[in-house]
């Protein structure tokens, strides 16, 4: 797996996916809330998003500005 999920995405992805949990067990979105908040949690924690890939999206920084 190539990382395609970069810094400020993996902190929203993390932080959305916490609160989307909380919710969920707080009960105002149920287990919908939790699901969606545990793969935002896994995405951003292994800085890897399946839908990025098949996208062809990526947000990671180069070091390199034109990607070399």
């Amino acid at each position: 797996m190539k990382e395609n999920v970069g810094t400020v995405d993996r902190t929203l992805r993390v932080v959305l996916g916490i609160a989307l949990m909380l919710a969920g067990w707080l009960g105002s979105l149920g287990i919908v809330g939790i699901i969606i908040g545990a793969v935002l949690i896994f995405t951003g924690a292994f800085s890897f998003c399946p839908l990025y890939s098949a996208l062809g999206k990526n947000t990671c920084e180069t070091a390199d500005p034109r990607g070399h």
